[in-house]
């Protein structure tokens, strides 16, 4: 694996954990309920939901390769419409304008923080399909140990995107009052977008 590529995934990977979603709306609303400790308690549950996606992404898409390079080849394609899909998704967004953090102040959260963040990450199908469709387009087929690809990738996707979920901790009760959230959000949003798109375009015209 080239260091380019794994620099793009890493920035890919922050920009795309930046969008406020589910999951920042979870913590923001755990912090404003429990302070910092709720939403760092949020933010670890949905972590380790993450590193179960990355094992079960790990071992379907290592079957999908070793059963058919036109299997994964689909797998692939499939993955790129869809992360283009999100992309113009997040781009709608942004030119909607309406930052999703406010309807964190009305969010309720019940029962162990913690535990309910594995079950809130572990049981959204959204975030399963993400990651089939995310993790092919850093892979090379063509490179051996392609299961410590996907390992090493995946693990990385989880810990990238921990620590933005912390960064919402620590900061997002003071960003959700601010006047201009709504702002850091369409921008956040529109950045996020432009870079699905391109890795959507990608794999469209890669010779690989």
């Amino acid at each position: 694996m080239e260091l380019h590529t794994i620099l793009l995934f890493a920035v890919a990977c922050l920009s795309i954990n930046l969008i406020p979603g589910p999951d920042v709306i979870y913590i923001v609303s755990n912090t404003m309920k429990s302070k910092m400790v709720g939403g760092v308690k949020a933010a670890l549950g949905l972590g380790v939901g993450y590193f179960v996606h990355t094992l079960a992404a790990v071992l379907g898409l290592s079957a999908i390769i070793m059963s058919s390079a036109l299997a994964f080849s689909i797998v692939k394609w499939l993955g790129a419409i869809y992360l283009l899909y999100l992309g113009f998704s997040s781009l709608k967004s942004m030119w909607q304008g309406g930052s999703k953090l406010t309807t964190a102040a009305h969010a309720q959260s019940q029962g162990n923080v913690f535990q309910q963040g594995i079950i809130v990450s572990v049981l959204n199908p959204k975030v399963a399909l993400f990651f089939l469709s995310f993790l092919p387009q850093f892979i090379d087929t063509s490179a051996s140990s392609v299961n410590m690809q996907l390992f090493i990738l995946g693990l990385c996707f989880s810990g990238l995107a921990t620590l933005c979920n912390m960064i919402y901790a620590f900061v997002g009760s003071w960003l959700l009052k601010s006047a201009k959230a709504n702002r850091y959000s369409r921008i956040i949003e529109g950045f996020s977008g432009v870079l699905l798109i391109g890795l959507a375009g990608k794999i469209v015209f890669s010779k690989q």
